[in-house]
């Protein structure tokens, strides 16, 4: 026992000197996530230049975005029980097979539709290792004090692939064909696992013993969300608005290439993202005060109303004036329900109750990868009109439901007692 304290006042000491080698692996992974995003974007046009439908191009990024989400909780386990740096590095490195695999495809011509959901699949499995490594690998380098300024690098690379990867994707489409951007995209891996491996090295494993098992887990989890009725009415709002990002995310791209062609698309999505980094730049300056319930009702009203002013017309200026306004709303929407939310659950069950909320808000996006493309294909057949402009007719109706739920918040008298726990607690 006496040998322990100098050990675990050594581990302090490395950790106050451990921020360059956050900014390392943050630096990985930001190339590696605006790769993935020119990607994203590429096989997104390549699929819609070969079907002209939306409903493929959203059964790719279904395809890409379910795995991870299905195996997140036991990808969760895992880096509590193994070496998070080494399940990074196979995170990042096996993820490139799937790239591979759409490559080889195209060696003999055009990829099919379901090489390309095979492609994607793959590697969305592999992914699903890298996220819950990665935040608790910041855990592992990281003083308490560093974790706010941390929290917010993470996110500006997060942001990344929706700022930079959109411009520079449709810049290469437009001298070069999607092969270049897998190509670009696989490099980023394999950048990324050496960046991960440098700072491995002589750092500990970072396991953790668990005595609780994942049932247990998972029934606390959700006693902590379901046991207040506010609190299950926020996972439900933020499951709504997740739907309906994925709604415009998913539908934007066959609105506007219906007029327009890949370089302008890439611009658009880039100037409609920044709406995001205006306000969460604001937001950190600032800060919000008091009044989360009145905030979170009128930017949901707000981005609803961008939904529908963005499917209004076939103007690139009006779409990326309204689109900018829907993505500038959405910080002030996810900082009213975290506060609300991390307010009103008890500090140890936080870890558990999080990723529970995680995975229940993030259904939302499979409801809208799943159903939106093909809503707005069968709307386009119907009425006789092309796809870009069923797909803008489908962005505005879920811009009408989201300002329905906003005013349907009005009516939930738990949301009102979240603010005033939040208070009392303050007082005491």
């Amino acid at each position: 026992m006496t040998d322990r304290q100098p050990v675990e006042k050594e581990r302090i000491m490395k950790n106050k000197t451990n921020y360059g080698k956050f900014l390392l692996l943050w630096s990985g992974e930001l190339v590696s996530a605006i790769g993935g995003g020119m990607t994203s974007f590429g096989l997104g046009v390549y699929v819609f230049n070969l079907t002209g439908s939306a409903g493929s191009m959203a059964l790719v990024t279904l395809l890409a975005f379910l795995p991870a989400l299905l195996l997140s909780a036991p990808a969760g386990v895992l880096a509590d029980r193994y070496d998070r740096r080494l399940l990074m590095m196979l995170g990042d490195g096996l993820s490139a097979l799937g790239l591979v695999y759409i490559l080889l495809c195209m060696r003999k011509g055009e990829a099919g539709l379901y090489e390309i959901g095979i492609g994607v699949g793959i590697g969305s499995v592999f992914s699903s290792l890298l996220e819950p490594a990665y935040r608790a690998t910041i855990t592992d380098l990281l003083t308490p004090e560093e974790y706010a300024k941390a929290s917010g690098m993470v996110s500006l690379a997060g942001s990344a692939r929706y700022l930079i990867s959109p411009l520079l994707a449709g810049l290469l489409l437009s001298v070069a064909d999607i092969r270049l951007l897998l190509r670009i995209d696989i490099a980023t891996f394999f950048l990324t696992a050496v960046c991960t491996a440098a700072v491995r090295r002589g750092l500990e494993a970072g396991r953790t013993e668990r005595n609780e098992s994942f049932r247990q887990s998972f029934r606390a989890g959700w006693e902590a969300v379901a046991g207040n009725r506010g609190v299950l009415v926020l996972v439900l709002v933020s499951s709504c608005i997740t739907c309906f990002m994925g709604v415009l995310q998913i539908l934007s791209e066959p609105m506007i290439l219906s007029f327009a062609d890949s370089r302008t698309l890439g611009v658009a999505e880039t100037v409609c993202a920044s709406g995001m980094l205006v306000s969460g730049l604001l937001l950190g300056v600032r800060g919000m005060k008091g009044h989360y319930v009145r905030t979170l009702r009128t930017s949901l009203a707000a981005a609803g109303a961008a939904m529908i002013g963005f499917g209004c017309r076939e103007n690139i200026v009006v779409i990326c004036a309204f689109g900018f306004l829907f993505f500038f709303m959405l910080p002030f929407c996810n900082g009213c329900l975290d506060y609300l939310t991390r307010t009103n659950i008890d500090a140890d069950r936080q870890g558990r109750a999080w990723g529970l909320i995680s995975f229940l808000s993030q259904i939302g996006y499979v409801f809208a990868y799943g159903i939106a493309g093909r809503l707005a294909d069968g709307l386009a057949a119907s009425r006789h009109m092309t796809v870009g402009r069923g797909a803008a007719r489908i962005i505005m109706t879920a811009g009408v439901l989201m300002i329905a739920a906003a005013v349907s918040l009005g009516m939930f008298k738990g949301l009102r007692s979240l603010e005033k726990n939040e208070k009392t607690t303050d007082l005491e």
